[in-house]
């Protein structure tokens, strides 16, 4: 082995970094904000205002309750839970998901179609990974959550965008999904309600996604992760009310409606009373996943019971409360920004869509130059539509506390007027 300037020069070495990590990675909301972080001003003293992701347990009015708060502390003290859970999940915790989750069907699901994950992003890789096969594709609304596309690629299964339709209140364009369906299709990603429009889905609608999926023998992947977050004129309506017409994979955690997106507790769920999954092997595919990887933590699965049984309904009352508030309070905002169009007011979830009119401002080349600017001016943080699928809009999250909502809506009203096309 030769050696020069004190290093091996000639050395080959068999291994290199894995690509597709880093092509998919950069396409995720944490890729997209890591690069908004650093060109934050260190000379600014005013406070960084997060309008960018939807994690609003910083702010103390959206601590979560202290039910789930005292059954995390009770579980961790039994003792009881200190071991390796099964691969599935525990059973007392499938099973008060399973019941928790039946109040809204019209069937009742049982601790079997359960499956608890590391959050709702290790469902997502779970039955994409499940469903990935030669020349497999799955569709994915546009625009949508940027995790679908990133472990579509790391798992080697195309995607393609139905779009969702902003003048309908963001429903799917079905003419769409039936176009770009073919015989290798395997399902079809629904998020209800919405990330990153706000829009809660009318229960006409979902029969009619549940139906098309039937006619082109694929299933539907029912992201519910804001499940109950809606506080507009639609009801929450879960996808697995339809289970009987298509099969429906859902998936979910207690994230963002108990406001603990650290816990890490989500499940995989399967609606389907007809057993088209078990027979073509999926259920058994998703078992096999979970054999390989690893677990939400045990004394958060033994909590979970408690979490449910116990947290009062005041609690639930007090998050929609806010969340319509400073919904509204953002919608307001924006329609005083000339540059911003809102389609609709949100309606559920934390998020607003907002397309951006780079004709009235200057010095602006596209939507993620808006943000990265805005952040070295202003100190504030949102999301640009290229990370959602769709250019030159932006996702502001309004599920902060009402004075930081409002204190960064002003400083981008500021930084547009600043920036704005003189006449």
């Amino acid at each position: 082995m030769e050696m020069e300037n004190g290093g091996i020069s000639s050395q080959k070495w068999s291994f290199k970094g894995n690509e597709l990590l880093v092509k998919s990675s950069e396409i995720t909301i944490r890729g997209i904000l890591n690069k908004l972080m650093d060109n934050l001003d260190p000379k600014d003293s005013r406070p960084t205002i997060p309008l960018g992701n939807g994690d609003p347990s910083a702010f103390p009015c959206f601590r979560t309750a202290p039910e789930a708060e005292k059954a995390i502390s009770d579980a961790l003290y039994s003792a009881k839970f200190n071991g390796y859970p099964s691969t599935v999940g525990i059973l007392p915790a499938r099973k008060a998901i399973a019941e928790h989750l039946s109040h809204d069907l019209q069937y009742k699901l049982s601790p079997d179609d359960v499956y608890l994950t590391s959050g709702c992003t290790q469902s997502i890789e779970v039955i994409l990974t499940v469903l990935a096969r030669p020349n497999a594709n799955i569709l994915l609304p546009r625009p949508g959550y940027p995790y679908y596309e990133a472990r579509a690629i790391f798992s080697d299964v195309e995607f393609r965008y139905f779009d969702l339709l902003p003048e309908k209140n963001w429903e799917v364009d079905l003419d769409a999904v039936i176009s770009l369906a073919d015989e290798n299709t395997v399902g079809m990603v629904i998020i209800n309600p919405g990330n990153p429009c706000g829009n809660v889905y009318k229960y006409e609608h979902l029969k009619k996604v549940a139906e098309t999926a039937k006619k082109l023998g694929i299933l539907v992947i029912a992201d519910e992760v804001y499940y109950h977050l809606a506080f507009g004129s639609n009801p929450f309506v879960p996808m697995g009310v339809f289970g009987s017409i298509a099969p429906v994979i859902t998936v979910g955690s207690i994230s963002k409606r108990w406001i603990v997106p650290g816990w890490r507790l989500g499940w995989l769920v399967t609606n389907d009373p007809n057993g088209i999954l078990k027979k073509h092997g999926v259920v058994d595919s998703i078992v096999g996943f979970l054999n390989i990887s690893s677990d939400p933590a045990t004394f958060i699965q033994g909590a979970i019971t408690q979490i449910f049984e116990q947290t009062n309904e005041d609690f639930f009352l007090k998050i929609i409360n806010i969340l319509r508030e400073t919904a509204d309070a953002c919608y307001n905002k924006i329609k005083e920004i000339p540059c911003f169009t809102c389609p609709s007011k949100p309606e559920g979830a934390m998020y607003a869509m907002v397309r951006l009119d780079l004709s009235l401002l200057e010095d602006i080349e596209d939507d993620l130059d808006f943000c990265l600017k805005l952040v070295k001016e202003e100190s504030v943080i949102v999301i640009p539509g290229l990370a959602v699928g769709i250019k030159n809009w932006l996702r502001i999250t309004f599920a902060v506390e009402p004075s930081s909502l409002d204190d960064g809506m002003s400083r981008i009203k500021a930084f547009c007027q600043r920036h704005a096309k003189k006449p």
